[in-house]
């Protein structure tokens, strides 16, 4: 199995994040999912939401309000919306804004791990996020005195810089030769996964991921470090919102 099929449905998203709009033929179709050929919905994972939008057939629309995995990628249709019959040709329009919105989001995650492992050394154990505001958790032990403004004015010293944003997807060893790949306290990448995603944030991060990025830093936006909490012994949360 080559990293972008999941079951039956080919990933688009993952070669081109940019894609917003496809043509795929229906595979399976029931209230409760629908299976295209191809798809650009990104299905969620690592803490990002999966994308919304509609599919278009024969003058008819039917909204799409999430993605559910399984052996495919089902499309969730909304309650009472029509459902495209197998066989049928369908016009796929991810929403753009939320979409977009995730990018950011996510990129803008990656930028704060990059900091808080580079300064300080730690670790993320846990994070999500929703369109322009996340959280990530860090092993942390301590926090120095200043570490919020230090932390957000790094990150956004960062994204000024215009870093590129760069996609690789590596064989298994190659991407874990790599030093600190995996910036999670916990390996997260199946031991089946023959191939590795890998999101280079270049000269400030390096990771597996399998979510979807903007090009490069200054499309972020700004970072503000909203809050930290204290989440057990050793543990702290940061909660982050994104700006224009």
């Amino acid at each position: 199995m080559t990293f972008d099929l999941h079951g039956r449905t080919r990933r688009l998203e993952l070669a081109d994040q940019g894609l917003r709009s496809f043509e795929a033929v229906v595979l399976e179709a029931t209230p409760d999912g629908i299976v295209l050929d191809r798809s650009a919905f990104y299905p969620g994972g690592g803490g990002q939401p999966p994308d919304q939008g509609v599919l278009l057939w024969q003058g008819v629309e039917t909204r799409i309000e999430g993605v559910r995995k399984g052996d495919d990628l089902y499309l969730v249709p909304a309650a009472d919306d029509p459902i495209p019959p197998a066989g049928t040709v369908v016009r796929a329009a991810v929403a753009d804004e939320r979409r977009s919105a995730l990018m950011r989001t996510h990129s803008g995650l990656h930028v704060l791990c990059g900091v808080v492992f580079r300064d300080y050394g730690a670790l993320v154990t846990g994070g999500n996020m929703e369109p322009m505001t996340a959280r990530m958790d860090f092993n942390l032990p301590e926090v120095p005195p200043g570490f919020k403004e230090a932390v957000e004015e790094a990150c956004n010293a960062e994204i000024a810089a215009d870093r590129r944003i760069d996609v690789r997807v590596l064989p298994r060893a190659e991407a874990f030769a790599i030093p600190d790949i995996i910036r999670t306290a916990t390996n997260l990448v199946p031991e089946d996964i023959p191939e590795v995603r890998i999101i280079d944030i270049v000269g400030l991060d390096t990771q597996a991921d399998g979510g979807t990025h903007v090009a490069s830093t200054k499309q972020i936006g700004r970072i503000k470090v909203a809050k930290i909490e204290s989440k057990g012994r050793g543990f702290r949360r940061l909660r982050i919102a994104i700006s224009d």
